[in-house]
């Protein structure tokens, strides 16, 4: 695949391939500090959002906010950042741009102005905030690597690449599902290492990122320390009650306002036509 439709294609798995279904309910106000509580202690809380919903981003600063006045936030990771970025060398003062290079932000992908209340209310807080997604340079040479397969039963590898394969509306080849699939075993492997080696003795680390990565049969969870305290939770846009495929897989579901229905599928197909287009007027004379 190559470098421009690849980017769409991830675009695409990042936001379809980490939703779950909106429903038009009428649902009561969150508490979202007193559920909080509930999961404590925790070596490791999962917040797993929709990304487009920015309430969503409104609990995650919440949440960071509630953690680090009980001083019980070790660090905040990102699947918004790459592994191997962080904050922990600069002080409570820094500026949004000095956080965003330490991050090396991408905001075509990661719009600063959703996520940037939560992460500087942890860089305030004088909590290190980390990078836990699968580095770009290591995507082509992750998608060759059948290993990644084994880290799954038989039956979640399929559900895996089920899952890829709808996040990309069905039209990706036969031939990429598997290597797409890989990526996203790897990603999820990433955010794991990140998270386990930043716990602390009575702290808690908290991962922001998209739902599926914190379903306990495919996810995040499948590849962390047995020992480690691991909570989960899944913000939802629309009623807890209607979706209990994904809910069965967390700890608690906190349900907010359904979304405004968007079409995914017609974006993707546009952006292929577009990246097919531009490849076709580059081989042109």
């Amino acid at each position: 695949m190559a470098a421009r439709p690849l980017a769409a294609a991830m675009a695409v798995l990042a936001v379809l391939g980490c939703t779950v279904p909106a429903h038009e309910a009428a649902l009561p106000a969150l508490d979202p500090v007193g559920q909080l509580q509930r999961l404590l202690p925790a070596d490791i809380i999962f917040l797993g959002e929709q990304h487009d919903v920015p309430e969503h981003q409104r609990i995650q600063r919440v949440v960071v906010e509630a953690l680090a006045r009980q001083q019980a936030l070790a660090a905040l990771a990102l699947e918004m950042a790459s592994q191997g970025q962080s904050t922990a060398t600069l002080g409570p003062q820094a500026s949004e741009e000095q956080v965003r290079a330490a991050l090396q932000w991408n905001n075509h992908g990661w719009p600063w102005s959703d996520y940037a209340p939560a992460v500087m209310a942890a860089v305030r807080a004088g909590i290190p905030v980390l990078g836990a997604n699968l580095p770009k340079d290591r995507l082509a040479q992750t998608m060759k690597d059948t290993g990644l397969d084994a880290l799954l039963s038989g039956a979640a590898l399929q559900a895996q690449q089920e899952r890829v394969s709808e996040g990309h509306c069905n039209l990706l080849p036969q031939d990429q599902i598997a290597p797409m699939t890989r990526i996203q075993i790897a990603r999820d492997v990433a955010m794991a290492q990140t998270i386990a080696q930043a716990t602390r003795p009575g702290q808690t680390v908290l991962l922001l990122a998209g739902a599926s990565h914190g379903d306990r049969r495919l996810g995040v969870p499948l590849h962390l320390p047995r020992h480690l305290r691991v909570k989960t939770i899944l913000l939802q846009a629309g009623s807890a009650a209607e979706d209990t495929e994904h809910a069965d897989q967390f700890d608690q579901t906190w349900p907010t306002q359904a979304a405004p229905v968007k079409d995914y599928c017609a974006d993707f197909i546009q952006q292929r036509s577009a990246a097919a287009a531009a490849a076709k007027s580059k081989k042109e004379p």
